[in-house]
């Protein structure tokens, strides 16, 4: 069984005022290298997904694919391509990662590999709604992208819609885990403490 990853960094980052929010520096760090940096000892291998000049990430030494779904339809069409360049490598099972999450945990891939589920999140506690799945982060088999494509080809937009359809399964991790930068403000904040 051999798992790979792909990192979301597609999004145009409208809340961060535009630009590759995976480049904001934390800590000295990009947010990207964080990203890679706990991620790429979990997985046989690691593709980024991002969309515009795929060339601006050559630095990273990582293959780069594109959404095939065309006008930013999301991160669920980024797990599209992830799975994609999966397939073509002959991995069985793709991991997803926000390039916006830098603190996800070192045993994630272990832990949402457990339950052997064909789609599997990360989920974490809410005192009024129980979990709260963090979709972005999940285990998919790649035998799944033919339903996905036929799915993104039909409107479904939110990795949560299509999880649900299919039988999604959650894995409960600490909320602090998957703090995710979207805001100036949220950059501040991680520099107070996560750094």
């Amino acid at each position: 069984m051999t798992e790979c990853a792909v990192i979301l960094a597609g999004g145009q980052a409208h809340r961060m005022g535009g630009g590759d929010k995976g480049r904001l520096m934390l800590g000295g760090r990009s947010l990207i290298h964080r990203v890679i940096e706990r991620i790429t000892p979990q997985v046989d291998a690691v593709v980024l997904n991002a969309n515009g000049d795929l060339s601006r990430f050559d630095d990273l030494g990582l293959p780069v694919v594109a959404d095939s779904i065309p006008d930013y339809a999301g991160p669920l069409a980024g797990i599209l391509a992830g799975m994609d360049w999966a397939a073509e490598q002959g991995h069985e099972w793709l991991i997803s990662v926000a390039a916006d999450t830098p603190s996800f945990p070192l045993d994630m891939v272990e832990r949402l590999s457990e339950s052997g589920a064909p789609m599997v999140l990360a989920a974490t506690p809410d005192p009024e709604r129980g979990r709260i799945p963090q979709p972005t982060f999940g285990r998919w088999q790649v035998a799944l992208r033919h339903d996905l494509r036929a799915a993104l080809n039909d409107g479904v937009r939110k990795i949560r819609q299509w999880a649900l359809a299919k039988g999604e399964t959650l894995v409960m991790f600490d909320e602090a885990d998957f703090f995710n930068i979207n805001t100036p403000e949220d950059l501040a904040w991680a520099e107070q403490h996560l750094t």
